[in-house]
């Protein structure tokens, strides 16, 4: 594998970094790194889910305030600088896991004191039941 040097040209070098498509491209790419998230609502519930690999469910704290789902992450980094000469050197590593935090505004119809979350394969996915419905009454209105 050979790195490609980038070319001199200042102009199209700055562009490229202010319009990128592909974010691995731009410098510091951690500063960036937010897990992606999919949600779903269901007939009973809301389902929200985010790529997290490389973690552990004590990372994580998950907090609803104020009809606000607040997740985070503190990832401690390891100290690179004690390695001896024996271990592997790296040409690129992006496999960096950094501390991260994501706030979601709940609709009124979820029961905050029913909020579940699980972790597995790489995935979290938090639970958040809808209230149940008071059923509205039909009635039927004569017109005299």
């Amino acid at each position: 594998m050979n790195l490609v040097k980038r070319n001199d040209n200042w102009l199209p070098s700055l562009l490229d970094e202010l319009f990128t498509e592909n974010r691995l491209d731009t410098p510091n790419y951690e500063n960036f790194s937010i897990p992606a998230v999919n949600i779903q609502e269901k007939n009973t519930n809301f389902v929200v889910q985010l790529a997290v690999p490389g973690l552990s469910k004590e990372n994580f704290s998950i907090e609803v305030e104020e009809d606000i789902l607040k997740i985070s992450a503190e990832v401690s980094s390891e100290n690179e600088e004690n390695k001896t000469e024996d271990e592997i050197k790296y040409t690129r590593k992006e496999f960096n896991y950094n501390s991260f935090k994501r706030s979601f505004t709940l609709p009124e119809n979820v029961n905050v004191e029913s909020v579940n979350a699980s972790y597995e394969n790489g995935v979290l996915e938090i639970t958040l039941p809808k209230k149940e419905e008071e059923k509205a009454l039909k009635r039927m209105v004569e017109i005299s």
